[in-house]
Protein backbone atom coordinates (compact mmCIF):
# COMPACT_ATOMS: atom_id res chain seq x y z
CA UNK A 1 0.00 0.00 0.00
CA UNK A 2 2.62 2.45 0.79
CA UNK A 3 4.62 1.64 -2.46
CA UNK A 4 1.50 2.82 -4.04
CA UNK A 5 1.06 5.91 -2.29
CA UNK A 6 4.15 7.48 -1.24
CA UNK A 7 6.83 6.91 -3.92
CA UNK A 8 7.68 8.52 -7.22
CA UNK A 9 8.54 6.41 -10.40
CA UNK A 10 9.38 6.74 -13.77
CA UNK A 11 6.33 7.16 -16.32
CA UNK A 12 5.77 3.22 -18.04
CA UNK A 13 6.59 3.34 -21.73
CA UNK A 14 3.17 4.48 -23.88
CA UNK A 15 3.63 0.55 -25.16
CA UNK A 16 1.16 -0.62 -22.37
CA UNK A 17 -1.74 1.58 -23.23
CA UNK A 18 -2.63 -1.42 -25.94
CA UNK A 19 -6.42 -2.44 -25.71
CA UNK A 20 -6.50 -6.27 -24.22
CA UNK A 21 -7.48 -8.72 -27.37
CA UNK A 22 -10.35 -10.58 -27.63
CA UNK A 23 -9.40 -13.64 -26.38
CA UNK A 24 -6.52 -14.82 -24.49
CA UNK A 25 -3.51 -15.24 -26.21
CA UNK A 26 -2.64 -18.87 -26.15
CA UNK A 27 -0.44 -20.45 -23.88
CA UNK A 28 1.17 -24.40 -23.49
CA UNK A 29 0.59 -24.34 -19.50
CA UNK A 30 -2.71 -23.48 -17.95
CA UNK A 31 -2.78 -20.49 -15.55
CA UNK A 32 -2.99 -21.12 -11.88
CA UNK A 33 -3.13 -17.34 -10.84
CA UNK A 34 -3.55 -14.25 -11.92
CA UNK A 35 -1.52 -11.18 -10.10
CA UNK A 36 -3.53 -7.80 -10.46
CA UNK A 37 -2.05 -4.55 -9.43
CA UNK A 38 -3.83 -0.78 -10.45
CA UNK A 39 -2.69 2.85 -10.29
CA UNK A 40 -6.16 4.87 -9.41
CA UNK A 41 -6.88 8.57 -9.29
CA UNK A 42 -7.29 8.49 -5.30
CA UNK A 43 -7.77 6.12 -2.41
CA UNK A 44 -11.79 5.46 -2.18
CA UNK A 45 -12.88 3.52 -4.56
CA UNK A 46 -16.55 4.75 -4.56
CA UNK A 47 -15.32 8.23 -5.52
CA UNK A 48 -12.10 7.22 -7.56
CA UNK A 49 -11.10 5.79 -10.84
CA UNK A 50 -8.17 2.84 -12.23
CA UNK A 51 -6.28 4.90 -14.30
CA UNK A 52 -3.80 1.82 -15.15
CA UNK A 53 -4.55 -1.61 -14.62
CA UNK A 54 -2.08 -4.65 -15.22
CA UNK A 55 -2.60 -8.45 -14.94
CA UNK A 56 0.73 -11.11 -15.01
CA UNK A 57 -0.46 -14.88 -15.19
CA UNK A 58 1.28 -17.62 -13.66
CA UNK A 59 1.96 -21.39 -13.80
CA UNK A 60 1.36 -23.95 -10.18
CA UNK A 61 5.32 -23.25 -10.05
CA UNK A 62 5.25 -19.62 -10.51
CA UNK A 63 7.00 -19.19 -13.68
CA UNK A 64 5.42 -16.57 -15.38
CA UNK A 65 3.38 -17.30 -18.61
CA UNK A 66 1.86 -13.88 -20.37
CA UNK A 67 1.10 -10.33 -19.14
CA UNK A 68 -0.92 -7.61 -20.21
CA UNK A 69 -1.39 -3.63 -18.99
CA UNK A 70 -3.29 -0.72 -20.00
CA UNK A 71 -3.82 2.93 -19.37
CA UNK A 72 -7.57 3.76 -18.60
CA UNK A 73 -9.64 6.63 -19.19
CA UNK A 74 -11.38 8.23 -15.67
CA UNK A 75 -13.54 10.07 -17.12
CA UNK A 76 -11.78 13.16 -15.14
CA UNK A 77 -9.07 13.93 -13.22
CA UNK A 78 -5.99 11.40 -13.58
CA UNK A 79 -5.33 11.91 -9.56
CA UNK A 80 -1.22 12.31 -8.24
CA UNK A 81 0.56 12.36 -11.55
CA UNK A 82 3.40 13.03 -9.04
CA UNK A 83 2.75 9.30 -7.78
CA UNK A 84 2.25 6.84 -10.60
CA UNK A 85 3.47 9.43 -13.26
CA UNK A 86 0.10 9.32 -15.24
CA UNK A 87 -0.81 12.62 -17.25
CA UNK A 88 -4.59 13.54 -18.36
CA UNK A 89 -2.95 13.40 -21.74
CA UNK A 90 -1.78 9.95 -21.37
CA UNK A 91 -5.32 8.95 -21.07
CA UNK A 92 -6.76 11.02 -23.20
CA UNK A 93 -7.24 8.63 -26.34
CA UNK A 94 -7.08 5.52 -23.32
CA UNK A 95 -10.43 3.01 -23.45
CA UNK A 96 -13.03 3.40 -20.46
CA UNK A 97 -13.44 0.55 -18.19
CA UNK A 98 -16.65 -0.20 -19.49
CA UNK A 99 -14.59 -0.85 -23.16
CA UNK A 100 -12.12 -3.37 -22.09
CA UNK A 101 -14.63 -5.19 -18.82
CA UNK A 102 -15.78 -8.32 -21.10
CA UNK A 103 -11.87 -8.75 -22.53
CA UNK A 104 -10.90 -9.17 -19.08
CA UNK A 105 -12.74 -11.19 -17.76
CA UNK A 106 -11.82 -13.86 -20.61
CA UNK A 107 -8.55 -13.36 -19.50
CA UNK A 108 -8.97 -13.75 -15.48
CA UNK A 109 -12.08 -16.22 -15.40
CA UNK A 110 -11.52 -19.47 -13.73
CA UNK A 111 -7.96 -17.92 -12.02
CA UNK A 112 -8.06 -16.87 -8.31
CA UNK A 113 -6.34 -12.85 -8.17
CA UNK A 114 -3.59 -12.56 -6.43
CA UNK A 115 -2.22 -9.25 -5.23
CA UNK A 116 -0.59 -7.35 -2.95
CA UNK A 117 -2.73 -5.59 -0.26
CA UNK A 118 -5.90 -7.15 -2.50
CA UNK A 119 -8.38 -5.21 -0.67
CA UNK A 120 -7.34 -2.01 -2.07
CA UNK A 121 -6.82 -3.79 -6.03
CA UNK A 122 -10.60 -5.67 -5.89
CA UNK A 123 -12.54 -2.51 -4.37
CA UNK A 124 -11.47 -0.66 -7.30
CA UNK A 125 -11.77 -3.51 -9.76
CA UNK A 126 -15.07 -4.56 -8.19
CA UNK A 127 -16.38 -0.38 -8.20
CA UNK A 128 -15.33 -0.64 -11.82
CA UNK A 129 -17.21 -3.67 -13.16
CA UNK A 130 -20.48 -2.37 -10.63
CA UNK A 131 -19.99 1.15 -13.01
CA UNK A 132 -19.73 -1.18 -16.16
CA UNK A 133 -23.07 -2.46 -15.59
CA UNK A 134 -21.56 -6.11 -14.47
CA UNK A 135 -22.79 -7.80 -11.13
CA UNK A 136 -19.37 -9.71 -10.47
CA UNK A 137 -19.56 -11.10 -7.00
CA UNK A 138 -16.33 -11.24 -4.54
CA UNK A 139 -13.71 -13.03 -6.40
CA UNK A 140 -12.07 -15.68 -5.39
CA UNK A 141 -8.49 -14.05 -4.22
CA UNK A 142 -4.94 -13.99 -2.17
CA UNK A 143 -3.06 -11.38 -0.40
CA UNK A 144 0.47 -11.43 -0.72
CA UNK A 145 0.80 -8.79 1.82
CA UNK A 146 -1.28 -11.25 4.40
CA UNK A 147 0.62 -14.34 2.79
CA UNK A 148 3.89 -12.57 4.09
CA UNK A 149 2.99 -13.35 7.40
CA UNK A 150 3.68 -16.90 6.78
CA UNK A 151 6.14 -17.17 4.24
CA UNK A 152 8.44 -13.99 5.51
CA UNK A 153 7.89 -13.95 9.37
CA UNK A 154 10.81 -11.93 10.39
CA UNK A 155 9.59 -8.56 8.67
CA UNK A 156 8.92 -5.63 10.44
CA UNK A 157 7.12 -4.14 7.82
CA UNK A 158 5.38 -5.50 4.62
CA UNK A 159 5.11 -3.11 1.85
CA UNK A 160 5.68 -4.60 -1.57
CA UNK A 161 9.53 -3.26 -1.79
CA UNK A 162 10.05 -4.51 1.47
CA UNK A 163 8.86 -8.68 1.05
CA UNK A 164 10.66 -8.22 -2.23
CA UNK A 165 13.86 -7.49 -0.86
CA UNK A 166 13.64 -9.91 1.66
CA UNK A 167 12.68 -12.97 -0.91
CA UNK A 168 15.16 -11.65 -3.43
CA UNK A 169 12.97 -10.27 -5.94
CA UNK A 170 13.25 -7.51 -8.15
CA UNK A 171 10.93 -4.77 -8.09
CA UNK A 172 11.54 -2.14 -10.88
CA UNK A 173 9.12 0.49 -12.26
CA UNK A 174 7.60 0.77 -9.15
CA UNK A 175 3.95 2.51 -9.16
CA UNK A 176 3.76 1.27 -12.88
CA UNK A 177 0.61 -1.41 -12.86
CA UNK A 178 2.68 -3.86 -14.53
CA UNK A 179 5.78 -3.06 -12.80
CA UNK A 180 4.04 -3.81 -9.57
CA UNK A 181 2.11 -7.03 -10.49
CA UNK A 182 5.29 -8.39 -12.11
CA UNK A 183 7.10 -8.22 -9.11
CA UNK A 184 4.21 -9.33 -7.23
CA UNK A 185 3.76 -12.43 -9.54
CA UNK A 186 7.69 -12.95 -8.64
CA UNK A 187 6.71 -12.61 -5.12
CA UNK A 188 4.01 -15.26 -5.29
CA UNK A 189 6.18 -17.53 -7.34
CA UNK A 190 8.49 -17.40 -4.06
CA UNK A 191 5.80 -18.43 -1.61
CA UNK A 192 4.35 -21.09 -4.28
CA UNK A 193 8.28 -22.72 -4.03
CA UNK A 194 8.42 -22.80 -0.24
CA UNK A 195 8.00 -26.67 0.70
CA UNK A 196 5.74 -27.06 3.69
CA UNK A 197 3.46 -24.21 4.15
CA UNK A 198 0.55 -24.38 5.93
CA UNK A 199 -0.95 -21.94 3.55
CA UNK A 200 -0.10 -23.89 0.13
CA UNK A 201 -3.88 -26.62 1.05
CA UNK A 202 -5.19 -22.98 1.33
CA UNK A 203 -3.97 -21.91 -1.96
CA UNK A 204 -4.66 -24.65 -3.94
CA UNK A 205 -8.35 -24.89 -2.59
CA UNK A 206 -8.26 -21.24 -4.07
CA UNK A 207 -8.03 -22.25 -7.31
CA UNK A 208 -10.72 -24.84 -7.15
CA UNK A 209 -13.13 -21.89 -5.98
CA UNK A 210 -12.13 -19.95 -8.86
CA UNK A 211 -12.49 -22.87 -11.24
CA UNK A 212 -15.87 -23.15 -10.37
CA UNK A 213 -16.55 -19.14 -9.81
CA UNK A 214 -19.35 -18.49 -12.53
CA UNK A 215 -18.69 -15.32 -14.37
CA UNK A 216 -21.59 -13.60 -15.32
CA UNK A 217 -21.76 -13.32 -19.39
CA UNK A 218 -22.17 -9.38 -19.52
CA UNK A 219 -23.59 -6.54 -18.02
CA UNK A 220 -27.15 -6.78 -16.61
CA UNK A 221 -27.68 -2.96 -17.12
CA UNK A 222 -26.90 0.19 -18.57
CA UNK A 223 -23.40 1.67 -17.75
CA UNK A 224 -23.44 4.28 -14.94
CA UNK A 225 -22.90 8.16 -16.12
CA UNK A 226 -19.62 9.58 -14.58
CA UNK A 227 -18.24 13.21 -14.51
CA UNK A 228 -15.80 14.96 -12.20
CA UNK A 229 -19.06 16.07 -10.32
CA UNK A 230 -19.59 12.83 -9.54
CA UNK A 231 -16.20 11.75 -8.17
CA UNK A 232 -17.03 14.44 -5.70
CA UNK A 233 -19.72 13.01 -4.34
CA UNK A 234 -20.75 10.51 -1.60
CA UNK A 235 -23.37 8.24 -0.70
CA UNK A 236 -24.72 10.81 1.32
CA UNK A 237 -25.06 13.10 -1.93
CA UNK A 238 -23.13 15.59 -3.24
CA UNK A 239 -20.53 17.90 -1.26
CA UNK A 240 -21.95 21.42 0.01
CA UNK A 241 -19.46 24.19 -1.37
CA UNK A 242 -17.56 26.00 1.10
CA UNK A 243 -15.09 28.96 0.87
CA UNK A 244 -11.43 27.70 0.10
CA UNK A 245 -9.77 26.10 3.29
CA UNK A 246 -7.30 28.24 4.92
CA UNK A 247 -3.75 26.75 4.35
CA UNK A 248 -2.99 23.60 6.06
CA UNK A 249 -0.67 24.16 9.83
CA UNK A 250 3.21 24.38 9.20
CA UNK A 251 3.56 20.81 10.84
CA UNK A 252 0.66 18.95 8.72
CA UNK A 253 1.73 20.62 5.91
CA UNK A 254 5.87 19.61 6.46
CA UNK A 255 4.29 16.45 7.15
CA UNK A 256 2.67 15.92 3.97
CA UNK A 257 5.44 16.84 2.08
CA UNK A 258 7.69 14.34 4.18
CA UNK A 259 5.13 11.43 3.53
CA UNK A 260 3.26 9.13 5.18
CA UNK A 261 6.35 6.72 6.44
CA UNK A 262 6.46 9.20 9.42
CA UNK A 263 3.41 7.71 10.65
CA UNK A 264 4.65 4.06 9.49
CA UNK A 265 7.41 3.85 11.31
CA UNK A 266 5.48 5.08 14.34
CA UNK A 267 3.57 2.29 14.18
CA UNK A 268 0.73 3.21 11.92
CA UNK A 269 -0.94 -0.42 11.73
CA UNK A 270 -0.99 -1.97 8.38
CA UNK A 271 -4.65 -0.96 6.36
CA UNK A 272 -4.67 2.59 7.95
CA UNK A 273 -2.53 4.34 5.60
CA UNK A 274 -5.14 5.04 2.66
CA UNK A 275 -7.30 6.01 5.80
CA UNK A 276 -4.43 8.28 7.37
CA UNK A 277 -3.80 10.18 3.85
CA UNK A 278 -7.25 11.56 4.09
CA UNK A 279 -7.36 12.32 7.52
CA UNK A 280 -4.45 14.70 6.25
CA UNK A 281 -6.72 16.13 3.79
CA UNK A 282 -9.46 16.80 6.03
CA UNK A 283 -7.04 18.69 8.65
CA UNK A 284 -6.17 21.23 6.69
CA UNK A 285 -7.86 23.42 8.22
CA UNK A 286 -7.52 21.89 11.83
CA UNK A 287 -11.44 20.32 11.94
CA UNK A 288 -13.33 17.31 10.35
CA UNK A 289 -16.64 18.63 9.12
CA UNK A 290 -19.60 16.48 8.52
CA UNK A 291 -18.81 15.48 5.06
CA UNK A 292 -15.21 14.65 5.57
CA UNK A 293 -16.21 12.39 8.63
CA UNK A 294 -18.64 10.37 6.06
CA UNK A 295 -15.51 10.00 3.97
CA UNK A 296 -13.19 8.65 6.40
CA UNK A 297 -15.87 6.61 8.17
CA UNK A 298 -16.08 4.77 4.71
CA UNK A 299 -12.70 4.05 4.59
CA UNK A 300 -13.03 2.63 7.95
CA UNK A 301 -15.73 0.27 6.71
CA UNK A 302 -13.88 -0.72 3.77
CA UNK A 303 -10.61 -1.63 5.05
CA UNK A 304 -12.44 -2.74 8.51
CA UNK A 305 -10.55 -0.90 10.81
CA UNK A 306 -11.22 -1.43 14.44
CA UNK A 307 -10.78 1.28 17.27
CA UNK A 308 -7.16 -0.18 18.43
CA UNK A 309 -6.26 0.20 14.50
CA UNK A 310 -7.44 3.94 14.66
CA UNK A 311 -5.99 4.87 18.22
CA UNK A 312 -2.65 3.69 17.30
CA UNK A 313 -2.70 5.37 13.72
CA UNK A 314 -3.77 8.24 15.40
CA UNK A 315 -1.76 8.12 18.06
CA UNK A 316 1.51 7.12 15.34
CA UNK A 317 0.36 10.35 13.18
CA UNK A 318 0.37 12.86 16.35
CA UNK A 319 4.14 11.53 17.01
CA UNK A 320 5.22 11.51 13.18
CA UNK A 321 3.99 15.17 13.54
CA UNK A 322 6.21 15.78 16.74
CA UNK A 323 9.21 15.03 14.63
CA UNK A 324 8.89 17.55 12.41
CA UNK A 325 8.37 19.93 15.32
CA UNK A 326 11.77 19.10 17.20
CA UNK A 327 13.46 19.06 13.40
CA UNK A 328 15.10 22.13 13.91
CA UNK A 329 15.98 21.78 17.40
CA UNK A 330 13.28 23.97 19.60
CA UNK A 331 9.85 23.00 19.61
CA UNK A 332 7.75 26.73 19.46
CA UNK A 333 4.66 27.56 21.41
CA UNK A 334 2.79 27.58 17.78
CA UNK A 335 4.54 23.81 17.18
CA UNK A 336 3.45 22.53 20.77
CA UNK A 337 -0.22 24.34 20.18
CA UNK A 338 -1.01 22.81 16.96
CA UNK A 339 0.14 19.36 18.67
CA UNK A 340 -2.53 20.01 20.92
CA UNK A 341 -4.88 20.80 18.49
CA UNK A 342 -4.36 17.63 16.65
CA UNK A 343 -4.63 15.34 19.94
CA UNK A 344 -7.79 17.14 20.52
CA UNK A 345 -9.05 16.39 17.11
CA UNK A 346 -7.60 12.91 17.15
CA UNK A 347 -9.16 12.06 20.59
CA UNK A 348 -5.68 11.51 21.81
CA UNK A 349 -4.90 12.96 25.39
CA UNK A 350 -3.24 16.11 25.79
CA UNK A 351 -0.55 15.13 27.98
CA UNK A 352 0.87 12.42 25.74
CA UNK A 353 2.21 15.65 23.73
CA UNK A 354 5.35 16.20 26.37
CA UNK A 355 5.91 12.28 26.15
CA UNK A 356 5.98 12.20 22.60
CA UNK A 357 7.88 15.14 22.29
CA UNK A 358 10.41 13.89 24.49
CA UNK A 359 10.78 10.23 22.29
CA UNK A 360 10.74 12.63 18.77
CA UNK A 361 13.66 14.66 20.83
CA UNK A 362 15.56 11.37 21.36
CA UNK A 363 15.13 9.78 18.04
CA UNK A 364 16.45 12.98 16.62
CA UNK A 365 19.73 12.91 19.24
CA UNK A 366 20.27 9.58 18.62
CA UNK A 367 19.77 9.86 14.43
CA UNK A 368 22.27 13.02 14.55
CA UNK A 369 25.02 11.13 16.36
CA UNK A 370 25.62 8.65 13.54
CA UNK A 371 28.58 8.67 12.10
CA UNK A 372 30.29 11.24 14.33
CA UNK A 373 33.98 10.80 13.93
CA UNK A 374 36.11 9.64 17.58
CA UNK A 375 38.24 12.27 19.70
CA UNK A 376 41.90 12.00 18.56
CA UNK A 377 44.01 10.04 20.86
CA UNK A 378 46.37 13.49 21.97
CA UNK A 379 42.51 14.87 23.32
CA UNK A 380 43.16 17.75 25.44
CA UNK A 381 39.88 19.64 25.38
CA UNK A 382 38.11 18.33 28.48
CA UNK A 383 34.87 17.16 28.28
CA UNK A 384 33.87 17.10 24.58
CA UNK A 385 30.66 18.71 23.12
CA UNK A 386 27.73 16.24 22.43
CA UNK A 387 24.43 15.77 20.40
CA UNK A 388 21.83 17.37 21.72
CA UNK A 389 24.11 19.83 24.30
CA UNK A 390 22.49 23.02 25.22
CA UNK A 391 25.05 26.21 24.53
CA UNK A 392 24.64 29.82 24.64
CA UNK A 393 27.18 32.80 22.54
CA UNK A 394 28.00 36.20 24.01
CA UNK A 395 29.96 38.85 22.59
CA UNK A 396 32.27 36.90 19.55
CA UNK A 397 32.62 38.62 16.19
CA UNK A 398 28.86 38.55 14.49
CA UNK A 399 30.23 36.55 11.56
CA UNK A 400 31.95 33.94 13.20
CA UNK A 401 29.64 33.93 15.86
CA UNK A 402 26.21 33.43 13.34
CA UNK A 403 28.50 31.06 11.30
CA UNK A 404 28.99 28.39 14.78
CA UNK A 405 25.11 28.99 15.69
CA UNK A 406 24.33 27.48 12.47
CA UNK A 407 26.88 25.08 12.35
CA UNK A 408 25.79 24.36 16.03
CA UNK A 409 22.01 23.71 14.87
CA UNK A 410 23.03 21.79 12.07
CA UNK A 411 24.46 19.14 14.27
CA UNK A 412 21.74 18.81 16.46
CA UNK A 413 23.28 21.40 19.54
CA UNK A 414 20.88 23.25 20.71
CA UNK A 415 22.05 27.34 20.62
CA UNK A 416 19.89 29.06 23.92
CA UNK A 417 19.03 32.50 24.15
CA UNK A 418 20.03 32.24 27.71
CA UNK A 419 21.94 30.37 30.49
CA UNK A 420 20.76 27.70 33.10
CA UNK A 421 22.21 24.99 35.23
CA UNK A 422 21.16 22.85 31.44
CA UNK A 423 23.31 24.57 29.48
CA UNK A 424 26.66 23.32 28.95
CA UNK A 425 28.68 25.77 27.98
CA UNK A 426 29.04 29.78 27.34
CA UNK A 427 31.21 30.48 24.19
CA UNK A 428 32.71 33.91 24.16
CA UNK A 429 35.58 35.99 23.30
CA UNK A 430 35.56 37.63 26.69
CA UNK A 431 34.33 41.50 24.88
CA UNK A 432 31.14 40.98 26.55
CA UNK A 433 31.25 40.63 29.91
CA UNK A 434 26.97 40.69 30.64
CA UNK A 435 24.37 38.85 32.50
CA UNK A 436 24.47 35.55 31.10
CA UNK A 437 28.42 35.60 31.39
CA UNK A 438 27.63 36.62 35.04
CA UNK A 439 25.30 34.04 35.24
CA UNK A 440 27.03 31.31 33.75
CA UNK A 441 29.94 32.01 36.57
CA UNK A 442 26.87 31.79 38.89
CA UNK A 443 25.78 28.48 38.23
CA UNK A 444 28.89 27.11 37.16
CA UNK A 445 28.56 26.82 33.57
CA UNK A 446 32.04 25.72 31.11
CA UNK A 447 33.43 28.94 29.66
CA UNK A 448 35.18 28.35 26.18
CA UNK A 449 36.60 30.65 23.55
CA UNK A 450 34.91 31.02 19.93
CA UNK A 451 38.04 29.30 18.46
CA UNK A 452 37.76 26.18 21.21
CA UNK A 453 34.11 25.77 20.72
CA UNK A 454 35.17 25.19 16.85
CA UNK A 455 37.13 22.68 17.62
CA UNK A 456 34.43 20.98 19.71
CA UNK A 457 32.33 20.88 16.59
CA UNK A 458 34.95 18.95 14.85
CA UNK A 459 34.39 16.65 17.23
CA UNK A 460 31.42 16.54 18.47
CA UNK A 461 30.36 13.79 19.92
CA UNK A 462 27.38 11.13 20.13
CA UNK A 463 24.31 12.24 22.35
CA UNK A 464 25.13 10.82 26.07
CA UNK A 465 22.50 7.89 26.63
CA UNK A 466 20.97 7.90 29.81
CA UNK A 467 22.00 5.17 32.33
CA UNK A 468 20.16 1.95 32.17
CA UNK A 469 20.54 -1.61 31.28
CA UNK A 470 20.75 -2.89 27.52
CA UNK A 471 17.92 -5.18 26.11
CA UNK A 472 18.66 -8.24 25.57
CA UNK A 473 17.26 -8.74 22.28
CA UNK A 474 17.56 -6.63 19.25
CA UNK A 475 15.14 -3.50 19.14
CA UNK A 476 11.77 -3.30 16.90
CA UNK A 477 12.18 0.12 14.90
CA UNK A 478 8.78 1.15 15.87
CA UNK A 479 7.36 2.23 19.09
CA UNK A 480 5.47 -0.16 21.46
CA UNK A 481 2.26 0.77 22.61
CA UNK A 482 2.03 -0.09 26.27
CA UNK A 483 -1.38 0.15 27.99
CA UNK A 484 -2.53 2.51 25.17
CA UNK A 485 0.54 4.57 25.78
CA UNK A 486 3.84 5.16 23.19
CA UNK A 487 7.42 3.97 24.68
CA UNK A 488 10.58 5.30 23.01
CA UNK A 489 11.87 2.31 20.91
CA UNK A 490 15.09 0.92 22.29
CA UNK A 491 17.35 2.00 19.67
CA UNK A 492 16.56 5.74 21.11
CA UNK A 493 17.77 5.33 24.43
CA UNK A 494 20.14 2.80 25.60
CA UNK A 495 23.08 0.42 23.41
CA UNK A 496 22.27 -2.93 22.15
CA UNK A 497 23.73 -6.17 23.61
CA UNK A 498 25.01 -8.58 20.84
CA UNK A 499 25.62 -11.70 21.68
CA UNK A 500 27.92 -13.50 19.39
CA UNK A 501 27.56 -17.11 18.46
CA UNK A 502 30.20 -19.68 18.95
CA UNK A 503 32.38 -17.24 21.29
CA UNK A 504 29.24 -16.55 23.15
CA UNK A 505 30.75 -13.24 24.07
CA UNK A 506 28.32 -10.30 24.70
CA UNK A 507 29.73 -6.55 22.48
CA UNK A 508 27.82 -3.39 23.40
CA UNK A 509 27.33 -1.24 20.39
CA UNK A 510 25.50 2.08 20.22
CA UNK A 511 22.40 3.12 17.58
CA UNK A 512 24.48 5.31 16.32
CA UNK A 513 27.47 3.09 15.89
CA UNK A 514 24.86 0.73 13.94
CA UNK A 515 23.54 3.16 12.07
CA UNK A 516 26.89 3.99 10.62
CA UNK A 517 27.86 0.81 10.01
CA UNK A 518 24.67 0.02 7.98
CA UNK A 519 24.94 2.96 5.69
CA UNK A 520 29.03 2.00 5.20
CA UNK A 521 28.07 -1.17 4.42
CA UNK A 522 24.80 -0.09 1.75
CA UNK A 523 21.96 -1.32 4.13
CA UNK A 524 18.98 0.64 4.23
CA UNK A 525 17.54 2.84 7.38
CA UNK A 526 14.13 4.34 7.98
CA UNK A 527 13.79 8.14 7.15
CA UNK A 528 14.63 9.31 10.67
CA UNK A 529 17.60 7.18 10.82
CA UNK A 530 15.42 4.02 12.53
CA UNK A 531 17.37 0.84 12.73
CA UNK A 532 15.28 -2.31 11.53
CA UNK A 533 15.52 -5.80 13.22
CA UNK A 534 17.26 -7.14 10.03
CA UNK A 535 20.00 -4.36 10.36
CA UNK A 536 20.78 -5.52 13.83
CA UNK A 537 20.72 -8.82 12.65
CA UNK A 538 23.27 -7.77 10.21
CA UNK A 539 25.43 -5.83 12.44
CA UNK A 540 25.40 -8.65 14.66
CA UNK A 541 26.55 -11.24 12.15
CA UNK A 542 29.17 -8.94 11.01
CA UNK A 543 30.41 -8.48 14.59
CA UNK A 544 30.34 -12.27 15.14
CA UNK A 545 32.46 -13.06 11.72
CA UNK A 546 34.88 -10.25 12.33
CA UNK A 547 35.61 -11.61 16.01
CA UNK A 548 36.19 -15.20 14.73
Amino acid sequence: MFDRLFRRRTPAPSVLTAPIPPSPPAVTVAPHFAILDVETTGLSPNQSRIVEIAVVRIDGAGQVLDEWSTRLNPEGPVGATHIHGITEADVATAPLFRDIAAHLTSYIAGMPIAAHNAAFDLGFLGAEFQRAGWDVPRLPSFCTLDGSREYLPHLDRRRLADCCWAAGVQLENVHSALGDARATAQLLGFYLNLAGRRQHQALSALRDEAQAFSWPAGPSRAPETWSAAASARTRSGSRRLTPPRPKQPPLLRQLTDVSLLEAVEEGAPDGTLAYLEMLLEALEDGAIDDQEAADLGELIRFYELDDTDLHAAHRALVLAVAHQAVDDGVVSRDEREELHTLCDVLDVPRSAVVELIAHAEAARASRMSAGLRPLPSDWSNGEPLRVGDKVAFTGCDDRQRERLERRASDLGVRVMGNVSRLTAMLVTDGTMDGTKLAKAREVGTRIVHPDTFELLLKYLQPAALPPQPAPAVAPSSRTDLVNGHAAATVEDSAPLMVTTTGAQETATASPSVVRAWALANGHTVGVRGRISAEVWSAYASASAVQEH
